[in-house]
């Protein structure tokens, strides 16, 4: 927790709270599903929860902005994205039911009102929204493909709206179809080890692939 409130001061007591009730929520339920692995669960906070945050660095999140995260798994980056954000709504999808029960655990007992987890494929969620969001679930052009017809049109944050993707390595092969898109390089953010080779993505919603 001292990363967290480190790299993010302005956290009032509650979020400090909610996020501090992150580690016994994730082993409580990783001693029944595993969604986090073994190694990580002891490290949660930088490989997961802080992992998660480096999107906030590259675009905070408006009030009563909606955002998409697909291929959540436990809840990442959804869950901690929206304790800083209480005022935006997100939706945290996965294909696998279990982890989403997971997922709507967590929230529940964060009593986070602007979580919705549902048990979907990607391509089968109805709405849109200002940024869809994900941690390395695929490759970039299956990705963009599930997101078709999901961005909202209108954009209101310093960003255009679009696709914030948290991926690692050499992506130069990966984004060749993509010449719009961004690289933040989180080493800009984070000092931690584990940032070295990690990055958010941006693309916005006008490019067609």
């Amino acid at each position: 927790m001292k990363t967290i409130k480190k790299y993010f001061p302005e956290l009032t007591a509650y979020q400090i709270k909610q996020f501090e009730q992150l580690e016994d929520l994730y082993k409580e339920w990783n001693a029944q599903i595993n969604v986090v692995s073994r190694k990580d669960i002891d490290e949660l906070y930088v490989r997961h929860v802080l992992h998660s945050l480096a999107i906030a660095k590259v675009q905070p999140f408006l009030e009563g902005s909606s955002v998409l995260d697909i291929g959540t798994g436990g809840g990442f980056p959804g869950i901690p994205l929206a304790i800083l954000f209480p005022n935006t709504n997100f939706h945290l999808v996965d294909s696998i039911g279990k982890k989403i029960k997971v997922v709507n655990g967590v929230a529940e007992s964060l009593e986070l009102k602007n979580v919705k987890g549902s048990h979907l494929r990607a391509e089968k969620v109805n709405g849109q929204f200002d940024f869809i969001v994900s941690r390395a679930v695929t490759n970039m052009n299956d990705f963009v493909k599930w997101t078709k017809g999901k961005v909202k049109k209108k954009s209101n944050h310093e960003l255009k709206n679009g696709i914030l993707y948290l991926k690692g390595g050499d992506l130069t092969e990966e984004l060749k179809n993509f010449p719009k898109a961004t690289l933040y390089d989180l080493p800009n953010y984070f000092n931690e080890d584990f940032f070295e080779t990690k990055k958010v993505v941006h693309i916005p919603l006008k490019y067609k692939p």
